[in-house]
């Protein structure tokens, strides 16, 4: 059974989930726009892969540890991956827990934590990009790809087929711009929170990532 502590330190806010053996390795896993990172997605997602072996830590951009709520500004954006790279940072210094260091994050959570790897390769051994936003609600001409071709690192992207943000066929082609491994885990029906209560998000989502990041082995 896993156990959940709360951090306040630092860049670092959030909760811990400690696997009940020792870990296999660790992720970090963010929230979205218009959350935090104590969400029943993110919960529950933290909990599975805690059960797998995997150290989790679930923590709040630095829009949302300025402010309890509202969405955070697209001027200020840097300053949330900025926020993202102190946490990593910080993952990395506990030289107790071996084996890959991932990062990962639901819709905003996810694209920041995208673009900052874009850019600085090697920070993690993989991602995890729950609902990428890859353009606005009926805005399919406003693309959120650009950084994808230099996306080095081998990344997991979970979709629902109903996401407004993105069509299964629009997320097939920007996964085609990144010239690392990426596997898509779609879900039939499932909308941009892609409900843990009616799929099974969480099984799904930690069988692949054990899988290509070969976890445990």
């Amino acid at each position: 059974m896993s156990t959940v502590e709360t951090v306040d330190e630092g860049a670092v806010h959030g909760f811990l989930h400690r696997p009940s053996s020792a870990p296999i390795a660790t992720l970090a896993l963010t929230h979205g726009a218009g959350s935090n990172c104590d969400t029943v997605l993110l919960r529950a997602v933290a909990d599975g892969f805690a059960e797998a072996g995997v150290q989790v830590l679930r923590f709040d951009l630095a829009f949302r540890v300025r402010r309890a709520s509202g969405p955070p500004h697209p001027s200020r954006a840097a300053e949330d991956r900025a926020g993202i790279a102190e946490v990593i940072a910080a993952v990395r210094k506990d030289d107790s827990v071996p084996g890959p260091v991932l990062l990962g994050g639901h819709s905003y959570g996810g694209r920041q934590a995208s673009m900052l790897v874009s850019e600085n390769p090697g920070l993690v051994d993989g991602l995890v990009l729950l609902s990428y936003p890859l353009h606005p609600p009926k805005k399919p001409e406003k693309l959120r790809t650009e950084h994808l071709p230099d996306l080095n690192t081998p990344t997991v992207v979970v979709h629902g087929s109903k996401d407004e943000f993105a069509t299964t066929e629009e997320m097939r082609a920007a996964l085609d711009l990144i010239p690392a491994v990426a596997a898509l885990v779609e879900f039939e029906g499932a909308r941009h929170d892609l409900s843990v209560v009616k799929f099974p998000v969480v099984e799904q989502t930690v069988a692949a990532a054990t899988e290509l990041f070969t976890l445990g082995r």
